[in-house]
């Protein structure tokens, strides 16, 4: 049967579950207790996670099932979240409880106002301006992958007391965060819905372009690399964004950046430049080409991460009990910002 929710309306086992849980994914996990009965996993009202009955639910696999599970595709996910992985380790990020039930987040744009007045009384008349603002929608899709599990191969698992096999599991979970990586990189489509449009560091179109040269080109040093990661950083200091910065680079500089910064020197080029101001570090992205370098100012105005739902299973039956589907999902969507002005604290430097 079909599993699809038109006008509020469910249609479909999973749908109905959703609906009938607040389109909470917890729903969507259920797990055999000690004493064989069904139960899922829920937030009370103090924010507390804890089991309760699932009266309408047969639930297919133990808690130690679902923690092998969960522990594998977390572990991937750490594994491929590079990008995504340090925003959110610095904080940059932005919660949306339930985000299951939202399709699209709308923030506002704010332009600046003018700059304080100076007088020795304070009787002279300042500029009484205000700022301007703009809404923007940020679509909130999910990102998904699905795998799945016979009956006679969860019971054989449960028979022959070894776990289950995780692989497909795994390589569910690679695929989901490759996706949200690539994502918040701008190296997959941009995506669009409800008015708005989703972007990362390579496509926002308010980034600021830089040219510079390919360590290939004849007589390059790595002076070279130095003077245009300072003329970036110029790039951005010039529309008003001062920092941290950190540089993401794609894995074609690895070769150079780790080589010594001159004949005979203590530092590799890598080592010069995490000297520069301002400058936090420079990491290799495993999805970026060519010789892309990107500089980013690490503040909530220039990009955060939003999280709708992280990355959880969720599992459903079908064939009447004998098929156990899986699907890994996750809604995490970047958003890069820019203030009024279209000004955006993004140097995207290529050779082209």
């Amino acid at each position: 049967m079909p599993n699809f929710i038109y006008n509020g309306r469910a249609n479909g086992s999973v749908a109905t579950t959703l609906l009938q849980h607040n389109m909470d994914p917890h729903a969507l996990r259920p797990y055999i207790g000690n004493d064989g009965r069904s139960y899922i996993n829920q937030l009370n009202s103090s924010g507390k996670m804890v089991a309760r009955p699932a009266y309408n639910t047969a639930a297919t696999l133990r808690q130690d099932d679902w923690k092998i599970l969960d522990d594998s595709i977390i572990q991937v996910a750490k594994e491929r979240l590079k990008f995504v992985g340090d925003i959110r380790a610095r904080g940059l990020t932005f919660n949306i409880p339930n985000g299951m039930g939202k399709t699209v987040l709308e923030t506002e744009v704010m332009s600046d106002i003018e700059d304080a007045s100076i007088s020795m009384d304070g009787l002279r008349q300042g500029p009484n301006d205000r700022p301007q603002f703009d809404l923007t929608n940020l679509p909130l899709p999910i990102i998904h992958k699905d795998f799945s599990y016979s009956a006679r191969q969860i019971a054989a698992s449960r028979n022959g007391g070894s776990p289950l096999d995780v692989t497909s599991a795994r390589l569910a979970a690679r695929k989901v965060s490759e996706s949200i990586e690539k994502l918040a990189l701008g190296r997959s489509d941009s995506y669009q819905y409800g008015g708005g449009t989703i972007y990362g560091l390579t496509n926002f179109p308010n980034r600021v372009t830089y040219t510079i040269t390919a360590p290939t080109a004849s007589g390059w040093v790595g002076s070279t690399l130095l003077g245009n990661v300072m003329a970036m950083r110029q790039e951005a200091y010039d529309i008003n964004f001062y920092g941290p910065f950190k540089i993401y680079v794609a894995p074609a500089w690895d070769q150079y950046l780790d080589d010594d910064y001159k004949d005979e020197s203590d530092i590799t080029v890598r080592e010069r430049i995490n000297k520069l101001d301002n400058i936090e570090g420079v990491e290799t992205l495993d999805y970026l080409t060519g010789f892309d370098i990107i500089m980013v100012q690490l503040t909530s105005d220039v990009i955060r991460e939003v999280i709708g739902m992280d990355i959880t299973t969720v599992q459903w039956e079908s064939n009447g009990g004998m098929q156990v589907n899986f699907k890994v999902m996750g809604i995490l969507i970047p958003q890069i910002r820019a203030d009024y002005n279209d000004s955006c604290g993004i140097v995207h430097g290529s050779t082209t």
